[in-house]
């Protein structure tokens, strides 16, 4: 057992130099503690303590003068002498004053913990689990033989990095066992990843069991994943089932290519959703030759359910078409039974029960309703038809040429322009330019196609359009400024571009634009025009 050792009594407080009494642990003038360690002199030195190997200790010639004073031990070096660099202190005594060989403690002999609270290894335990010094050897080599650690790391096979014994009295617990209680780490007692939970470091949080077990699942091949968080599932109402996202409805924006059309539409930046729609597609006629059409619908923001309206024109009137012009029909007359054919796909919706209209409850419950128009490239021939205020132009390839606009609005514009009220600017400058005269739709006043036929005698294009692109290049030249220069070679480049243009201007209103190139075979002569 370690002895204590007892400061002498001090007869002066060594704060304020006032008597003290026996047994006084405070100074009663200055209140100083008693029984602190005194302060050591300040000339000690400030280097590497190195204890002399035994034998070698030497003393220096002024300390064997002083021993000749009377000074004890006078073959003892001085204390703190250095040597060499090394400061040297005389060898402890073999015997205390009684005689009784003096008792050697290593660190371990006193029972304690370390900083992780674990008991301290027993003596005789070495680094790297051998035994303990060999017999002979120096006591203070023994002493240090017996390192305590206090930065325990995992050990490969869940032991400790100081290699203590198993048996020390079951003192050191294996990282392993320690990592499964504080982190739930496999009971073969490898470490957490990311960290030693023996380091000192916080072990990773373990998840927490409610959202583990509503997460959401991840997406399966094939299915939508979120636009926005790239990991969602996205649910039949189109959000998603992660961050609750809403997603791009697919009509947004639409493209399509085909070897002699394409069309581009873009919901604008003000609409919350595209109540555009086109169709575009290509047959061949009786006697072999191409036949290329391009239907676009704009649905009218006022009545129920637009989007559904242009959607079911546009199909109805594409598919009138392919089924018409392979059998031989004139493709004027084709057009005009398109028409029919959309409008009534349109008056169905009508009929449908109220039910259907629940997600436009805050809208009229008037009948779906749409405008159309289309062309057909075929024979030679171009043949136009719309109801509404839809748009053709015709932009030559030869920008010299003149342009032109080949449809006349169903419009209160253009009944103020033909009638001679107003001359066509003032006509739509009026917050009433826009109130369209003729739709598609159950409640139409009266049907009315409007077809015309051209036979160009030079090549060109041919532009087809909603007012969300006309807004924004209204007269013939203002079309043919927008339209790209190569639109013959790259028409879904240059619609795209076309709606870039509305987009740039505002877009106030969806955009819809289909493309189709023109071409004048070597016999091509005049232009003639039929109307309906």
């Amino acid at each position: 057992m370690s002895q204590s050792h007892q400061q002498p009594a001090l007869p002066t407080c060594p704060g304020c130099e006032e008597p003290l009494d026996a047994g006084d642990r405070f100074c009663g003038a200055c209140g100083h503690d008693l029984s602190a360690v005194p302060t050591g002199p300040g000339d000690r030195p400030t280097m590497a303590v190195a204890a002399p190997p035994a034998g070698q200790a030497e003393a220096s010639p002024g300390d064997a003068g002083r021993a000749g004073a009377g000074t004890p031990d006078a073959g003892a070096p001085r204390a703190g002498a250095v040597e060499g660099g090394a400061v040297r202190w005389p060898a402890a005594a073999e015997t205390d004053s009684s005689d009784v060989p003096a008792p050697v403690h290593s660190p371990a002999d006193v029972p304690g913990t370390d900083s992780d609270g674990r008991p301290l290894t027993g003596p005789g335990a070495e680094s790297g689990g051998g035994a303990g010094a060999a017999p002979g050897g120096p006591a203070h080599e023994e002493a240090g033989a017996v390192r305590v650690r206090h930065d325990h790391r995992a050990a490969p096979g869940g032991g400790t990095a100081t290699g203590a014994a198993a048996d020390a009295g079951g003192a050191a617990r294996t990282t392993g066992d320690r990592a499964a209680a504080v982190a739930g780490a496999a009971p073969d007692g490898a470490a957490e990843p990311g960290g030693d939970p023996d380091s000192g470091d916080f072990p990773l949080a373990a998840p927490d069991p409610r959202t583990a077990e509503h997460a959401p699942a991840a997406p399966a091949a094939g299915e939508k994943v979120c636009v926005a968080c790239r990991s969602g599932r996205v649910d039949p109402d189109g959000y998603c089932e992660n961050c609750g996202h809403a997603q791009p409805r697919e009509r947004d924006h639409m493209e399509q290519e085909l070897d002699t059309v394409a069309a581009v539409s873009d919901r604008g930046l003000r609409h919350h959703r595209n109540e555009d729609s086109f169709a575009v597609s290509s047959t061949a006629l009786p006697d072999g030759s191409p036949a290329v059409v391009a239907i676009v619908c704009d649905g009218v923001s006022s009545a129920s359910r637009p989007d559904e309206a242009s959607a079911a024109a546009a199909t109805a009137a594409n598919e009138a078409l392919l089924a018409s012009l392979p059998r031989g029909t004139h493709p004027q007359q084709a057009m005009h039974e398109a028409i029919v054919a959309a409008s009534e796909a349109v008056n169905a919706l009508a009929q449908e029960p109220a039910g259907a209209m629940g997600h436009d409850a805050h809208r009229h419950q008037n009948a779906p309703a749409c405008t159309l128009v289309g062309a057909v490239v075929a024979g030679g021939l171009l043949i136009v038809g719309w109801v509404g205020d839809s748009r053709v132009y015709w932009v030559p390839e030869d920008r010299t040429r003149p342009t032109a606009r080949l449809t006349e609005d169903d419009s209160w514009a253009a009944q103020m322009v033909a009638a001679g009220l107003m001359n066509e600017a003032e006509a739509y400058a009026d917050d009433r330019a826009h109130a369209i005269t003729g739709w598609l739709g159950a409640d139409a006043y009266e049907l009315e196609p409007h077809t015309a036929a051209f036979k160009p005698d030079r090549p060109g294009l041919v532009v087809v359009c909603t007012d969300g692109l006309w807004n924004y290049a209204e007269s013939g030249e203002e079309m043919a400024a927008a339209v790209p220069a190569d639109a013959q070679e790259r028409p879904l480049h240059a619609a795209q571009v076309l709606v870039g243009h509305a987009l740039d201007g505002g877009g106030h209103d969806n955009v819809t634009v289909a493309l189709l190139p023109f071409a004048v075979g070597p016999d091509g002569a005049g232009s003639a025009r039929e109307s309906v």
